[in-house]
């Protein structure tokens, strides 16, 4: 089967300017044998004080032409810094781990998250040089934080590659595979592997250890940012790093117990990427600039929208894109076993009475050792149950109604116009990602306004009038947020409805009970918002099914709210 063209990951940024697109970022080729800290694009690592003397890291109209060049100016100066810390306790320390770690960081993607948190601080109107600082180090801090959750979900997936160079633990273990304790050579691969994970698992550790130290300093220097800034970023920071490891564990756990459902995929992929990679970025730059509650809130809800067709494109992606695109070979999800939703999705209407399609399915999942051939029978199932279509329209609903909260915000309209370039990148938006190279889906309704859902049955119970998609507490926000309005149709597919027998026994198409009028989607604790909240009317129309009723409810909510209705 031939591949298509992968959505994101490990591909050339577009060029750069107040298009909002940064300049391209640099060729990611093998690591030397004895790995230093790299090429940190063009900045030497040995300057003086982290984001001083490089206008990049202060000169406002330089940020908006390059982000990720600022960003890796405060990234080299922060790491240096840390390095020289680091000799000073141990050089083998520094050239195992804390040199790996700044050279995984300064040799990072393409700078997503502090992409979005800028130009959520630009469309918020945030610009003066306090703001500029702070904006640039805390996205530093957050592509810090990214380090963290690669190299320990290398570690957990047993990956071997990441960004088409060997995965940290990988390259440890490649680095002494030919020493044993006490001579003993056929004890060299256990034990070699065994170092290389417990590098990761410090290395990770260390990663975060150098993200807090970022946060806290800037928290410490926050006294010239917007009133509530500082509470807000704060409560940002602590709510994201819990985030995710929830949905890391998820991730993790459902590999482990095979627990392959529409519900649990969509809470995971909620915790893990929603929110981590677009909202809470989002959120921060509302914070940093001051912004009101209703603009946060808009912001917030296009970052879950966008977030949550970010990962099921992500899904997509790992089992039918060119690994000389992804960067890590294809179908790891599949040979890892690994609950992603376009699985769940096949798997469930496989269920429905295609015996040989689920018995390809089941036979393939959690093996490691699956040939191409193999992986080519899984994506033939994926293909035949409708399940890739069905995950193209849920994305394409997704994005769309990512662009309508952005577009209820209220932002500048150039930094606002950056964003929506953003987004649409992020999840792959028409007219940003070039057709699969097998042509375009022939079933999917999903194209325009008044599109219907996949066909089949429109599952299980209603959500009521008055939903919140963001709820009361999901966004630091400050200030009185006016009505909203967000009318979304009919909703989940077919595939949808399969219960978790697990959290609800229901099978048929329509089941459970209504969920009540002004359900509060977010729940109290789910963010940090001060002051007034007006009345939030976020109509999500009917239906979710009984499966995504146990998901996370803010997520199962922004699926079900992108029906036809919803994509206009």
């Amino acid at each position: 089967m031939r591949f298509t063209q992968a959505t994101f990951r490990h591909r050339a940024a577009p060029a750069g300017g107040p298009s909002g697109a940064p300049t391209a970022r640099r060729g990611e080729g093998d690591l030397p044998g004895d790995p230093g800290i790299g090429d940190p694009g063009a900045v030497d690592p040995r300057a003086g004080d982290p984001g001083a003397g490089d206008p990049r890291a202060s000169d406002l109209r330089a940020v908006d032409d390059d982000v990720p060049a600022a960003i890796q100016t405060v990234l080299a100066r922060v790491l240096a810094a840390r390095l020289d810390r680091a000799r000073g306790l141990d050089r083998l320390f520094t050239r195992d781990l804390a040199e790996r770690v700044a050279d995984f960081t300064l040799r990072g993607g393409r700078r997503i998250r502090p992409r979005l948190l800028w130009w959520s601080l630009r469309a918020c109107g945030g610009g003066d040089p306090a703001q500029v600082r702070a904006a640039l180090r805390a996205g530093a801090a957050l592509e810090l934080l990214q380090t963290c959750a690669l190299v320990h979900d290398d570690v957990m997936d047993a990956a071997p590659m990441r960004r088409g160079r060997p995965a940290l633990h990988t390259a440890v273990a490649r680095q002494y595979g030919h020493s044993a304790p006490g001579g003993a050579p056929d004890r060299a691969p256990g034990t070699a592997r065994r170092l290389g994970e417990a590098a990761a698992v410090l290395a990770g550790d260390l990663a975060l250890a150098w993200a807090d130290d970022m946060m806290t300093d800037l928290l410490l220097d926050g006294g010239a940012l917007p009133p509530g800034a500082v509470d807000r970023l704060r409560a940002m920071w602590r709510t994201t790093r819990t985030e995710m490891v929830a949905g890391q564990y998820l991730d993790v756990r459902g590999h482990a117990t095979a627990r392959l459902t529409v519900s649990h995929a969509l809470r995971a992929a909620s915790l893990k990427s929603a929110l981590y990679t677009v909202k809470r970025p989002l959120e921060a730059g509302a914070a940093l600039a001051g912004a009101g509650t209703a603009a946060t809130r808009a912001l917030c809800r296009a970052g879950r929208c966008a977030g949550l067709a970010f990962q099921l494109r992500d899904d997509l992606d790992d089992l039918f894109a060119d690994p000389a695109v992804t960067g890590k070979p294809s179908g790891g999800d599949v040979s890892a076993g690994r609950p992603t939703y376009v699985m769940a999705v096949a798997r469930a209407r496989a269920a429905e009475g295609d015996s040989a399609a689920l018995g390809v399915l089941d036979a393939s999942l959690g093996r490691a050792d699956l040939t191409e051939d193999a992986l080519d029978r899984v994506r033939d199932v994926v293909i035949a149950t409708g399940a890739r279509d069905l995950v193209r329209q849920r994305i394409e609903r997704l994005s769309r109604l990512s662009l309508r909260h952005l577009a209820a915000a209220g932002l500048e309209p150039g930094p606002a116009a950056v964003l929506r370039v953003l987004l649409a990148e992020i999840t792959g938006a028409p007219g940003h990602v070039s057709e699969p190279a097998d042509g375009p889906s022939t079933s999917d309704p999903a194209t325009g306004p008044g599109a219907g859902p996949a066909t089949g049955p429109v599952a299980g119970p209603v959500i009521g009038a008055a939903v919140d998609l963001a709820g009361p507490s999901s966004c630091s926000a400050t200030g009185s947020a006016g009505p909203a309005a967000d009318s979304a149709g009919p909703a989940i597919g077919p595939a949808d409805p399969v219960a978790d027998s697990a959290t609800d026994s229901a099978t048929g198409p329509v089941a459970g009970p209504v969920i009540g009028a002004a359900v509060d989607l977010a729940g109290p604790s789910s963010c940090s918002a001060t002051g007034s909240a007006g009345p939030a009317a976020d109509s999500a129309g009917p239906a979710i099914g009984p499966a995504d009723r146990a998901a996370d409810p803010q997520t199962a909510a922004a699926l079900a709210a992108t029906g036809p209705e919803g994509s206009r």
